[in-house]
């Protein structure tokens, strides 16, 4: 096991009706600033669950974050945050909507051009406070420190780091996801299947622990996703989903072990470029990055194989294929295609990505930093 620094703050309310507890979790004479998406929290119940508990607050209210959130309408709200002088954030939504209001915290008092903050890693001085009521299970921001911001007029998605953004607290409540739509849910499942993989697909490093924590996320997401999908009202499917998708990104699969992560920096591309959900691009990428770097990955995928899917038959090449070809079923059998073909996306497309990521400067991806740009290039053509 390699060494590792480990420290989450981040305070987690799980369960029904935590939403009323975040009057105590927030300062009584604070400036509260409530950021939201499109609207949905005012149809299922949230918002106003939200404004019943923040009754003796002083609240005001930022409407419009987009999924993949974009920096020129988190500008809006960083002006907002200035204009009225608020000191401490909200975040009610899924995790665009978090990972925009750690942005707006970190960048409400940056001296400079904000997109320096991702762009050249510009440190973070003084970032405001905020929590967060998660309506959605995928990302795992609840609980971490990470954020992802796509500039639109550049087309370019990029993640920024800092502990000062990690939320005070996170409110996880199953019953706020019932009424999501089913290919929200899906892009859930998919995404935290995915951050997961990430972390446990690279090669041994004698850490069994994180090794059957990783594997009990993936197990307990094969078993209870579909659940979700077939009673939009099964508690405990969605609250499993739901702190599997927190498990998945909070740092604790991850310490001590080496990280991959180049599926989602090639599917970052996918989304700036051509607006495939976080998800549909982590299903397409995943499978073929596996293909890939079955040579480099072969001890952790014939583990995978056997731990996952139960597959002990056959040869090592055998059980490492079908082990690709479950976890391609398992995605689409939720509803997110593996193919480019089917988001209407080509061969000619490939030159374009490549080249954008080309333009972002040198490629190298991977647990071993050694995918570069024709090894990109390979793995989108697998993905057609």
């Amino acid at each position: 096991m390699q060494n590792f620094i480990f420290q989450n703050p981040v305070k987690i309310l799980f369960g029904k009706n935590q939403i009323a507890s975040i009057a105590a979790e927030i300062p009584v004479n604070a400036r509260v600033l409530m950021i939201y998406g499109g609207g949905s929290i005012q149809q299922n119940g949230v918002y106003k669950q939200v404004k019943q508990a923040l009754a003796k607050h002083i609240v005001f209210e930022f409407r419009g974050i987009e999924p993949n959130p974009c920096l020129e309408t988190l500008i809006e709200a960083i002006d907002l945050v200035r204009t009225e002088r608020i000191d401490f954030l909200l975040a009610v939504g899924g995790g665009s909507v978090l990972d925009g209001t750690k942005f707006i915290a970190a960048a409400s008092s940056f001296e400079g051009d904000p997109w320096d903050i991702l762009a050249k890693q510009a440190p973070i001085l003084h970032a405001l406070p905020l929590g967060a009521v998660m309506t959605l299970p995928a990302t795992g921001s609840e609980m971490n420190a990470f954020f992802v911001v796509t500039k639109a007029a550049t087309q370019e998605k990029l993640v920024g780091f800092s502990p000062s953004v990690y939320p005070q607290f996170s409110v996880l409540d199953p019953t706020t996801t019932f009424s999501l739509p089913p290919w929200q849910i899906s892009n859930g499942i998919v995404d935290a299947f995915t951050h997961t993989i990430e972390q446990y697909l690279t090669y041994p490093v004698n850490a069994p622990l994180q090794d059957r924590m990783a594997e009990a996320i993936l197990k307990t997401l094969i078993e209870e996703g579909p659940k979700t999908l077939k009673n939009s009202t099964d508690y405990d499917a969605r609250a499993n989903v739901m702190w599997c998708a927190t498990m998945a990104l909070n740092g604790l699969i991850g310490v001590g072990v080496p990280q991959d992560w180049s599926t989602h920096e090639i599917g970052h591309e996918l989304t700036a470029l051509y607006g495939l959900a976080h998800a549909q691009s982590l299903a397409v990428i995943l499978p073929s990055m596996m293909q890939f770097k079955r040579a480099a990955k072969r001890e952790k995928l014939l583990q995978y194989a056997e731990r996952i899917w139960n597959i002990t038959d056959g040869n090592e090449n055998q059980r490492i294929d079908t082990a690709i070809v479950n976890t391609k079923s398992f995605f689409e059998s939720v509803g997110v295609s593996t193919c480019l073909a089917n988001y209407r996306l080509h061969s000619e497309q490939i030159s374009e990505i490549c080249q954008h990521m080309k333009n972002r400067g040198s490629v190298a991806l991977g647990e071993y930093s050694n995918i570069g740009l024709e090894d990109v290039e390979k793995v989108l053509t697998l993905s057609l």
